[in-house]
């Protein structure tokens, strides 16, 4: 079977490098895919004048949809032409194009659906990696396992990223964040079609390009996203979809370290208020709760960690396309 391969590059003020990252992208890529997203310097347009590669398609976004929306529009364009795997690329040149191959490989040998780029594997690497960026990747790697359920992954924000394009069929396109939580939603919205998701090992490289992203938007902004996430995650995984073992030792871990913090602090606070400290019984009706519901949901977590979905999905898409026509057969001739 011939794999078609695409890549999609957003294209947002990004016209001094654009056309080197062009130039240096391999002969077994198919098409690319330039999404202009209403890129003030026009990149777009300098590509269609300069370029002379067949290969390469231009996509015009009328209105700034971010990373996420012209990653995404550069995606489902793949889909529409054919393409089965779409790899993602930014246009500043801080991606090695020759790591293509490496990206779609665990796709094609049907071990993976989205491979993402993982710059926290060689240790000797990381020196390039400015310490703010090292101290912030590491902290969100830890909250991301948490919302995503990839517990087996680290760099979750690390852009450059492949997918097999059947998944677009059952991924929640319209809902993905399209901005700087781009990264981190698509990981989420993965786990709930239970994808499997691999990480690529690749050097970190910071060129002279600056990160638009800041720390105090991340601050305000993304801890209310990773908080409605991973009550959606839990829900969707362990009450909606599924009731097993996970989601008794949630409800009653739950239930039992609601009462430890209720009761307790109720106690707490009379015994201060009367001055009349509590007796052990008391203090045990709080600390024996909170200490089995803390089991309980340390239980919880590590049936999550030893679930991580392993079966590709697009190969059962695949297969499902291959028997419809089967299938509408058998019921016209009915």
């Amino acid at each position: 079977m011939k794999w078609n391969i695409a890549v999609v590059i957003p294209s947002y003020k990004v016209k001094r490098h654009i056309l080197g990252v062009l130039a240096g992208i391999p002969s077994d890529v198919d098409r690319i895919y330039v999404v202009d997203d209403a890129c003030p310097e026009q990149s777009g347009r300098l590509v269609e004048q300069q370029c002379t590669d067949l290969r390469v398609r231009v996509i015009y976004l009328p209105v700034n949809s971010g990373v996420g929306g012209a990653t995404l529009a550069g995606f489902q364009a793949a889909a529409r032409d054919g393409m089965h795997i779409a790899v993602k690329l930014d246009g500043d040149g801080q991606m090695n194009p020759s790591l293509i191959r490496r990206f779609v490989k665990p796709i094609i040998d049907g071990h993976a659906d989205y491979t993402k780029g993982n710059r926290f594997y060689n240790l000797n690497g990381l020196s390039s990696m400015p310490p703010i960026r090292l101290f912030g990747n590491s902290l969100l790697s830890f909250v991301n396992k948490t919302i995503s359920g990839y517990w087996n992954i680290m760099d979750p924000t690390n852009g450059f990223v492949a997918i097999h394009t059947r998944l677009l069929q059952v991924l929640p396109v319209d809902q993905i964040e399209k901005r700087y939580f781009f990264e981190s939603d698509m990981l989420f919205r993965l786990n709930t079609i239970r994808a499997v998701v691999l990480d690529i090992p690749m050097a970190a490289f910071y060129g002279e390009e600056k990160s638009s992203l800041h720390i105090s938007n991340v601050a305000v902004t993304f801890p209310r996203k990773y908080a409605t996430r991973i009550v959606k995650r839990v829900f969707y995984n362990y009450f909606l979809r599924d009731f097993n073992v996970c989601s008794l030792q949630i409800i009653i871990g739950g239930l039992l370290l609601t009462w430890a913090v209720l009761y307790g602090g109720l106690r707490w606070y009379l015994s201060i208020a009367s001055g009349i400290p509590a007796t052990s019984g008391t203090v045990m009706l709080a600390a024996l709760p909170f200490i089995l519901g803390t089991q309980f949901l340390l239980e919880a977590v590590r049936y999550d960690i030893s679930h991580i979905p392993g079966r590709p999905l697009h190969r059962l898409l695949v297969d499902a396309a291959k028997e419809k026509p089967d299938m509408e057969d058998e019921t016209t001739a009915e």
